[in-house]
């Protein structure tokens, strides 16, 4: 595994260290780094393409991804932290203890984060790709305190390791979400017994299914909404 951090000479914009090391790791010769499309800032741009690594919620890439995929193919890549070792500091910046977290997350908790920008992934200029990895977060005591708070905040999260990586460039690329021997028609009861998730994790891949045209509603029943998988989406 190439060492994520890493890299050719890249702009960082005051960078978190996650986002800066996933950059680097990413960055291939002849890359172009924090390069100003109109109003907005690319994080990555090779050739014609835009490539951009979001760590955190996609909500905010909405108005971004509304103006750039009007004129350009836009590659959106998305870290699941499938493990992640905590690492607790004291006051004064000593650890005092670094513990595995419990959480495990896996490439099906990629939808959570599509449901957001679910109205894009029909877009012929638009790609994901889900990486799993492996982090380090840095927690700190808390300075301010407030009801409900937290007594720690986190510091900022490294890169450790890359696990894996998926990348989906047609709605029908999607269908992997669902198990091949799952029976049609389906409700999304049926699809989180298949896949082994909670139901509401289930119903994040049918509304995004739904949305791109990868899946249709043909009916609905006391159950729920009877699905079948879309095989002339675009692919």
């Amino acid at each position: 595994m190439t060492d994520p951090t890493t890299s050719p000479h890249i702009g960082t914009l005051n960078e978190k260290p996650l986002h800066a090391s996933l950059k680097a790791w990413l960055a291939e010769p002849g890359d172009r780094f924090e390069v100003r499309i109109g109003t907005f800032v690319a994080d990555i741009v090779r050739g014609s393409q835009l490539i951009e690594i979001q760590t955190g919620s996609t909500s905010p890439l909405k108005r971004k991804l509304n103006s750039l995929l009007r004129h350009h193919a836009v590659h959106l890549v998305i870290p699941i932290v499938q493990q992640k070792t905590i690492v607790s500091l004291d006051d004064r910046g000593k650890v005092v203890s670094t513990r595995k977290s419990p959480k495990h997350g896996e490439l099906l908790d990629v939808f959570h984060q599509l449901v957001s920008i679910r109205t894009f992934l029909g877009d012929a200029n638009f790609s994901i790709e889900a990486l799993l990895i492996h982090i380090e977060e840095i927690r700190r005591p808390r300075t301010t305190r407030k009801k409900r708070w937290k007594d720690w905040e986190v510091q900022e999260r490294r890169l450790i390791e890359i696990f894996d990586r998926a990348t989906f460039h047609h709605p029908g690329d999607f269908l992997v979400a669902i198990p091949s021997a799952l029976k049609e028609p389906f409700t999304t009861a049926d699809l989180a017994r298949a896949i082994g998730r909670p139901r509401r994790v289930a119903q994040q891949i049918a509304y995004c299914l739904r949305e791109m045209g990868a899946i249709e509603a043909i009916d609905r029943k006391r159950a729920g909404i009877l699905y079948l998988r879309n095989f002339n989406s675009p692919v």
